[in-house]
């Protein structure tokens, strides 16, 4: 928005985002999933502060892929079959993060480990 710029009814000002009951979703592939249960323990490491290690729990995985709840979803019909991997929306809530100083923003990307033993 600029000084002096009208509003339209409907349209967004800002947007609000609350800074505890963090959460991530990663997605994985769907062969993975045989292994994956809620409540296990995940480390993941934030590509904007190296060396830090944030602290997790699987607290959900989705009910269907990505892409059948994508506005437009996918429509490969080419005539030949290729079997694609899906990949399937994991919640995971952060239990430990990087501290004030290094906040988790929407749109960081990550990579999740998760305990499976």
């Amino acid at each position: 928005m600029e000084a002096g710029q009208l509003v339209q009814g409907g349209q967004p000002l800002l947007t609000l985002v609350a800074d505890t009951g963090a959460y991530l979703t990663a997605n994985f592939k769907e062969t993975q999933l045989s292994v994956i249960r809620v409540g296990q323990k995940a480390e993941i490491e934030v590509d904007s502060y190296p060396g830090c290690t944030v602290e997790g729990l699987v607290e959900s995985v989705s009910a269907a892929t990505g892409a059948k709840f994508a506005l437009l979803p996918p429509d490969n019909s080419t005539g030949n079959f290729t079997k694609v991997v899906q990949r399937v929306p994991v919640r995971l809530q952060v239990i430990r993060g990087c501290g004030a100083e290094r906040p988790l923003r929407p749109g960081m990307s990550v990579t999740v480990h998760i305990a499976i033993k």
